[in-house]
């Protein structure tokens, strides 16, 4: 049966889940606010569908039977770039940074309460629908500065050397944000799109740390992206936009 207007417009998600209970849970909890659901049971099956068929956020479990699920998120965000948030038994620091690392926008481990789950997914897709929506206010989607070229419609970065360097989504709207908003301090709360952030989140401190590298930007002494303690960060440089 074909999906009616409005279930079209909700959002997709893929759930990414070995334990068919577990799924089921995730499924029905989403599903009672609004979200169409598909379960898949491995990564290589997931990889293929949201190729296929890209998805507004997949839920990507760390303990699959066919490959890691770090793997997984890397291969989304080379391929398939789309909004991730990791549920995972694994609770140790290391797989947390190394999934934001990799670009996972959330990281969520079991057992989880249902609500939050929803409000989690909830956050980041504000995120994502915002960054369109500023975009589409302006016809300028081209990005220039210190040699550098951002094409935000197609989340490419270009190095002043002729370099194209690969970009995750979740690194794309953070860099947008930045350009877009140039010699401004901007909070954790405005960089994530949120008027709440837990103060002991430090999701987004990684988020700039990976995409300092990427622009070469030395942490230790940043040019680009400079940290104002206690307040924020600022991108400093100069911004075209075209």
């Amino acid at each position: 049966m074909p999906l009616s207007p409005s279930e079209m417009s909700q959002p997709i998600l893929y759930v990414l889940e070995d334990d068919a209970e577990i799924a089921r849970l995730i499924c029905m909890s989403l599903g009672e606010y609004g979200f169409r659901c598909e379960h898949v049971g491995t990564g290589r099956q997931l990889l293929a569908r949201a190729r296929q068929s890209p998805p507004d956020l997949c839920i990507v479990d760390l303990g699959l039977p066919d490959m890691d699920g770090m793997q997984v998120v890397r291969e989304l965000q080379d391929g398939s770039p789309c909004a991730v948030l990791i549920l995972t038994g694994r609770n140790d620091v290391t797989d947390r940074v190394l999934g934001l690392e990799l670009g996972a926008d959330d990281y969520i481990v079991k057992p989880f309460e249902p609500r939050e789950l929803v409000a989690r997914v909830r956050s980041i897709l504000r995120r994502y629908q915002r960054a369109p929506a500023a975009e589409a206010a302006s016809e300028r989607n081209s990005a220039r500065f210190a040699g550098w070229t951002f094409d935000v419609s197609r989340h490419a970065l270009t190095a002043p050397d002729g370099r194209e360097i690969s970009l995750s989504a979740a690194e794309a709207g953070l860099l947008s944000t930045l350009l877009r908003r140039p010699n401004k301090i901007l909070s954790r709360e405005q960089l994530l799109g949120e008027r709440d952030v837990d103060p002991f989140d430090r999701s987004i401190d990684v988020r700039i740390s990976r995409l300092r590298r990427k622009l070469d930007d030395d942490p230790h002494n940043p040019r680009l992206i400079k940290t104002v303690y206690g307040a924020g960060y600022l991108f400093s440089a100069q911004v075209e936009w075209k």
